[in-house]
């Protein structure tokens, strides 16, 4: 079992869903985050995203677009990104920990190697928003030799055909996304969102993470009354983004505890 299924049948045994926090590799700089990595977790994170940035990620909305653009000034690539994995394992992290971004890059890398320096950098999965699964084939079985969950996404206009066939090559989970849009915290789940993962639900045994406009604990509960996992990201580089530089990991942590039901709602990210 991956570190990704074992977390996940864990919190299943717990009753609740686990919370998956994002965070662009990078972003607000290199020297801060390693620390806002450990901050998501100490604040509850099951889970942690690293974006890799990509200068046109066409699926993110304008918060996360920000933090990539921001990164890449900074010269932040993928080798960058997986020393910072490696560095984080060093230091005793032990949350599963998957890469999400583009394709473009890892072809620049190289599918093969990319994989396995990530694999030995002690990264457990690959969310790649842009990789069509009918051309997927060679990093799918790269991350199969490595013992790494390449993770698929379905839309709500997602075919019952593809759904299947996402279900049929997928790993770790899938990675339903709310609403037929970009990424960015909003005030409220969309109402189909129930009818959209029972769909899902009739293609596979996977666990369901759900993404896209979650900010809020009460958006965390309602998905945990659908799916196994909860993803937050726009809403954490918010936090950051409205907070000094002093008291980043504290207000992240403080946010993250609020989205993990372990503090009351007195921390709220900044809606865009």
């Amino acid at each position: 079992m991956s570190r990704i299924a074992g977390t996940l049948a864990r919190t299943q045994s717990e009753g609740r869903a686990a919370l998956v926090a994002y965070l662009t590799a990078g972003y607000p700089d290199a020297e801060s985050n390693p620390g806002l990595v450990r901050a998501l977790v100490d604040g509850g994170a099951d889970i942690v995203e690293l974006g890799v940035p990509f200068s046109d990620p066409l699926a993110d909305g304008a918060t996360i677009q920000r933090a990539n653009s921001a990164a890449l000034a900074q010269g932040v690539n993928v080798s960058w990104c997986l020393k910072a994995v490696g560095e984080l394992r060093k230091g005793g992290l032990e949350v599963p920990l998957l890469l999400m971004g583009y394709y473009n890059p890892i072809a620049a890398y190289g599918p093969e190697a990319f994989v396995e320096d990530a694999a030995r950098a002690g990264v457990d999965g690959l969310i790649v928003v842009d990789l069509p699964p009918e051309e997927s084939a060679g990093l799918r079985e790269a991350c199969r030799g490595q013992d790494l969950d390449l993770v698929y996404l379905l839309a709500p206009t997602s075919t019952p055909e593809r759904m299947a066939l996402v279900s049929r090559w997928a790993s770790g989970f899938i990675y339903c996304v709310s609403v037929a849009g970009v990424t960015g915290a909003r005030d409220a789940l969309p109402t189909d969102l129930r009818a959209f993962l029972q769909a899902v639900r009739r293609s596979t045994s996977l666990p369901l993470a759900v993404g896209f406009g979650i900010s809020r604990r009460e958006h965390v509960e309602a998905v945990g009354r659908l799916a196994e996992a909860a993803v937050v990201g726009s809403a954490i580089i918010d936090v950051i983004d409205h907070s000094d530089a002093s008291e980043r990991e504290a207000r992240v942590k403080e946010y993250v505890e609020v989205l993990a039901g372990r503090r009351g709602a007195a921390v709220h990210s900044h809606d865009r």
